[in-house]
């Protein structure tokens, strides 16, 4: 780093992704801050500058080993490797760079005194994580998938037989469908479409509620689709449709595998679209020679529905918000629940890497043709369709709380 970016950072104080410190403190204060930082996004530590932006300098000898092998070594956990510099002033004061990747392993934590302390950051202060904090970064971190926790006050008769009838005998290939209650219980325990309770029947996963349940958001309330249509450009004024659809993802289908299959039934997705469709089209003003109007789409078919799949399977369940779907004159945006999987960036994401945080839900829905074998759909179909299709790039935007992916429309004839 040079010294005039120091002086630069130093001027714009303290932020989300950079720390001030004095080198006199304890260890495990300084690990406090390191740990917040990994459990975020990522950034800078500096020693020897004052909360106020005051450059006090290095006061203690052997820093650089003090920070590696003490605080680091010792008191974060699990282990990772900053860099470190120093930067020398003009008036001969050094100030010490600790500088800190987004962590790949969360949650990163504190360890003393016998105890583990997660620590995340909040503007420009580190705090202890709630429960619910710490259930997203053990998520993030791919310690904890929460499409296979149990929903309180569900059994086996929230889910649709003649579904998992289906995927058992035409799928999994089972030679047949399980005759009694205690062997459906059995078998999709196995499966994790559903948790056993010692006080009573076994209770329906997140995954088995929303790949089979009846109605999901009766037992799960985030579970299902906000959708909304206006004519213009914001939500000023009155919604074109406005509604929640609720309904397991898997269509029903019929027919065996090589013979012929046939949706008997539409699944979530399907209603989805076919509510969609209306907004998101338009019929052409000439009769073909069929003596029918044809229709238009305003966005790329196969962009939209990967778009849609996207949120609705990689969605992260432990935000208690559903996928959000609106249009827009100019543009349909597609809100999914949740940051971006462990260290995974949009970048890392265009360029094809891979990151499911519902493997069960996946696997699923790839069983069923719903989901892209190879795991590339943003890559293959949402940005060249969209591109092709609109004369403009699909846009996602991320935060900790949602992605977001946005199409523009194609401009009108």
């Amino acid at each position: 780093m040079l010294k005039s970016e120091l002086l630069e950072i130093v001027a714009n104080r303290e932020n989300s992704g950079v720390e001030f410190k004095r080198d006199d403190l304890r260890p495990e204060q300084l690990a406090k801050e390191i740990v917040a930082l990994l459990n975020f996004q990522g950034g800078k530590l500096l020693l020897g500058v004052e909360d106020d932006g005051t450059i006090s300098g290095i006061q203690r000898a052997n820093l650089e080993t003090w920070v590696m092998d003490t605080v680091f070594g010792r008191y974060v956990h699990p282990l990772t490797l900053p860099f470190y510099e120093e930067i020398l002033l003009d008036d001969g004061q050094r100030v010490a760079v600790i500088s800190l990747t987004q962590g790949s392993a969360k949650p990163y934590v504190v360890r003393s005194n016998n105890r583990e302390e997660i620590y995340i950051r909040v503007g420009s202060t580190s705090r202890l994580a709630t429960r619910e904090q710490q259930a997203r970064l053990f998520e993030s971190g791919g310690l904890l998938h929460a499409e296979g926790l149990p929903v309180s006050g569900t059994n086996q008769d929230d889910l649709d037989q003649a579904r998992l009838t289906d995927y058992l005998v035409n799928i999994a290939g089972d030679h047949v469908a399980p005759q009694s209650a205690e062997d459906w219980e059995q078998r999709l325990t196995g499966l994790g479409f559903m948790v056993p309770r010692p006080d009573g029947p076994a209770a329906c996963t997140i995954a088995g509620l929303v790949l089979f349940g009846r109605s999901p958001r009766r037992g799960l309330r985030h579970a299902g689709v906000r959708w909304m249509s206006f004519a213009g450009n914001t939500k000023e004024y009155q919604a074109q449709d406005d509604t929640t659809l609720d309904g397991p993802l898997l269509a029903l289908w019929e027919g065996r595998p090589g013979a012929g299959r046939n949706i008997v039934e539409d699944g979530l997705l399907e209603r989805l679209l076919d509510r969609m469709r209306p907004f998101i089209s338009e019929e052409s003003s000439e009769i073909n020679e069929g003596l029918r109007r044809e229709s238009s789409y305003r966005y790329a078919s196969d962009a939209v529905r990967e778009a849609l799949l996207n949120a609705l399977v990689h969605r992260d369940w432990t935000r208690s918000m559903e996928v959000e779907v609106i249009n827009y004159a100019d543009r349909l945006e597609v809100t999914s629940p949740g940051a971006l999987q462990n260290s995974m960036t949009i970048e890392k994401m265009l360029a094809g890497q891979r990151s499911p945080r519902n493997p069960i839900i996946v696997e699923i829905m790839r069983d069923y043709g719903y989901v892209d074998a190879r795991g590339m759909g943003v890559r293959r179909k949402i940005v060249p369709l969209t591109r092709d299709h609109a004369g403009k790039e699909a846009r996602f935007d991320l935060t900790d709380d949602y992605l977001r992916v946005v199409l523009p429309s194609r401009p009108a004839d």
